[in-house]
């Protein structure tokens, strides 16, 4: 039987298991503490009680119903979105689900009249920002910091859309 992987809309009903992935990825691969996964809590918390469905969203990625990852499009100004919440579960990788989500919200991102869209990241993150790369982003800064319980280098990426 093949496993069939999709993308749909994020809902409420995501935000535990997505803080949960989040929290226990980080920890693992870059031994962030808990203020990393209290943070995708604070960041969903907002996006559930604020969001303008016409010009923010967020996705899942789910393989045979089980989610795997998500991206999540937010509004800056009324020129720029933010990519927020990038992330896909370890086994997910090499699928095609990461280029599919960052296709997915850039261009929602570009159908909603944005013209530009900035995110932050980590250094340490290789494979996204190879990603981001590959789709056109720019790295504007990046700078040594303590974070989440750890040094990390913090960067900036946008993309003209």
């Amino acid at each position: 039987m093949t496993q069939k992987t999709m993308l749909r809309l994020y809902t409420p009903a995501d935000h535990d298991w997505l803080v949960t992935l989040h929290r226990s990825h980080y920890a693992a691969a870059e031994g962030f503490d808990d203020s990393f996964g209290d943070l995708v809590d604070d960041i969903l918390s907002q996006f559930e009680r604020q969001h303008n469905p016409d010009c923010e969203r967020g996705w899942v990625a789910e393989r045979d119903g089980v989610p795997l990852g998500s991206v999540f499009c937010v509004r800056l100004d009324n020129r720029t979105a933010k990519l927020r919440l990038f992330l896909l579960a370890p086994e997910a990788r090499g699928l095609g689900l990461g280029k599919r989500l960052l296709e997915t919200c850039m261009n929602f991102a570009r159908q909603s009249g944005f013209k530009q869209m900035r995110l932050w990241t980590h250094e340490s993150h290789e494979a996204a920002c190879a990603l981001y790369q590959k789709y056109g982003w720019t790295c504007t800064s990046s700078e040594p910091v303590h974070s989440f319980g750890v040094d990390l280098v913090e960067q900036a990426w946008e993309v003209t859309l």
